[in-house]
């Protein structure tokens, strides 16, 4: 694949400093929207905005460390990796992200597991 068409999958969210801290943005997207997290730390981490439980919106959730809790019944998610921490269970599809200078960049393809 070249570089050129590898480009084409990443879309800027914006500047890191558009993401508030401890909080989301969303990405509207077709096949379901991307909620976009910064941490405490300013790391930025991308998962779907769907909680595998019961699809509650992941981005209106409390984000703390690198976990965010579901807004509707409290299911932790690890943000790096998408998945919920014990006892719960599931997994989030989790998307690349990339940082170009204060540009956030999210990859509209899934991570590779």
């Amino acid at each position: 694949m070249s570089a050129v068409m590898a480009e084409q999958t990443w879309v800027e969210v914006g500047p890191i400093d558009s993401i508030p801290r401890l909080g989301a943005r969303v990405l509207k997207r077709d096949g379901g929207d991307i909620a976009v997290f910064r941490n405490a730390e300013d790391e930025i981490f991308a998962l779907l905005n769907r909680c595998p439980h019961k699809g509650g919106p992941l981005s209106e959730g409390i984000v703390y460390g690198r976990t965010v809790a579901c807004p509707l019944h409290n299911l932790c998610m690890d943000l790096a990796t998408g998945q919920a921490k014990a006892p719960d269970e599931g997994c989030a599809t989790v998307f690349p992200v990339r940082i170009d200078g204060e540009r956030v960049l999210v990859s509209l393809e899934q991570a590779a597991t």
